[in-house]
């Protein structure tokens, strides 16, 4: 009786494994037909990119260094950094005691030399009076021309001293010559520039709204790469947002990068309401250098690379059979089929019996 229960036990045992085995069978075959991507053969359009790297710059003319072209003493510095000023606003004023005191002594020469020219004008209608009568000389009157020329000479040396004062005068009010946001400050209130030799910088503004991108270009793309040719980009602090951009300049001179060659583009954009751009941000740009209208193509993903051929997945009734194909142009999520398959083949993605492209 013992031996029988226990034969009952191992018959037991035997059939729950081979229905666990059969379970795992269908389920993994479940699974394998669930993981099968496929995709049809069609026309489509083709872009063909280039991928580069970038950075926002200021145009040129758009970052502008506002310093004093004369020396003084800072005693108003009213703006900061991030501030937004307007063209003709206050930034800075200098200390203008002496340079008052300049002014006011020259305005008093020109106060004594206007009675002076007077005087010599006066000095002269009666000479040329007298000369009249026989009663002055010809030298009398060529001294009373003579005096009145130096006076009229001296009152107008006068006023162009007057005007120079007031013209250095104004130099002490530094003030804004576009419209932008203040970058940078460089002096503090109380300070005492020197302008010997240089404008001491004050203060740096930026116009964010012309600004530019410089894309690095490998000298492998750079051929392809068109002035005119539309671009689109992202920066990483507005990563779901893409900007439009459009090549200005391509130029001329390569630049050397950790030994890569690259090529300097200028690219002109617009940035979009509420999204602000600033200088120094990262680029990631994709040049549309090509396209392409009704092409035969496939992903890329279907692809099988073997032996230097190209291969892809093509379901035949209840069986998949690798197919060579012939390709052309590459964007970066499709590629162009010459020849191998047809409109409407159904083909596998991700084929498991491949090796990566």
């Amino acid at each position: 009786m013992t031996h029988t229960r226990k034969w009952w036990w191992l018959v037991a045992i035997a059939l729950v494994i081979a229905g666990l085995n059969y379970s795992w069978s269908v389920e993994g075959r479940v699974d394998q037909q669930q993981i099968r991507q496929t995709s049809r053969v069609d026309f489509s359009k083709l872009t063909e990119t280039v991928v580069s790297t970038g950075v926002i710059r200021p145009m040129v003319g758009a970052e502008v260094n506002v310093g004093s072209r004369i020396s003084g003493t800072v005693v108003n510095l009213p703006v900061e950094v991030g501030d937004k000023v307007e063209p003709g606003q206050l930034l800075a004023e200098l200390d203008t005691t002496a340079l008052e005191a300049a002014a006011d002594q020259v305005r008093a020469d020109v106060a004594l030399a206007r009675p002076r020219v007077a005087l010599a004008e006066s000095i002269l209608k009666r000479r040329q009076r007298l000369a009249e009568q026989g009663l002055a000389s010809a030298e009398d009157l060529d001294t009373a021309q003579r005096d009145l020329a130096v006076a009229r000479a001296q009152l107008e040396a006068s006023k162009a001293r007057l005007r120079s004062a007031e013209i250095i005068l104004g130099y002490t009010r530094i003030t804004a010559p576009l419209r932008g946001v203040v970058a940078e400050v460089t002096t503090r209130e109380g300070e005492t520039v020197a302008a010997d030799f240089s404008a001491p910088t004050f203060v740096t503004i930026v116009d964010l709204e012309r600004l530019e991108v410089l894309a690095y270009v490998d000298e492998t793309d750079i051929g392809r790469v068109r002035i005119g040719q539309t671009a689109t980009f992202t920066v990483d602090t507005y990563p779901e947002m893409e900007f439009k951009a459009i090549v200005n300049t391509i130029q001329p001179r390569a630049e050397l990068q950790n030994s890569v060659v690259n090529y300097v583009v200028r690219l002109d954009f617009e940035a979009a309401d509420g999204f602000i751009l600033r200088p120094e941000m990262t680029a990631h740009l994709r040049l549309v250098v090509a396209e392409r209208e009704d092409v035969l193509t496939v992903p890329r993903s279907a692809l099988i690379r073997r032996d230097g051929r190209q291969f892809v997945s093509v379901q035949a009734e209840d069986s998949w059979v690798e197919t060579s194909v012939r390709t052309g142009w590459r964007s970066e999520s499709t590629v162009e089929i010459l020849a191998g398959v047809s409109q409407g083949d159904v083909i596998e993605l991700k084929p498991t019996r491949r090796s990566s492209e």
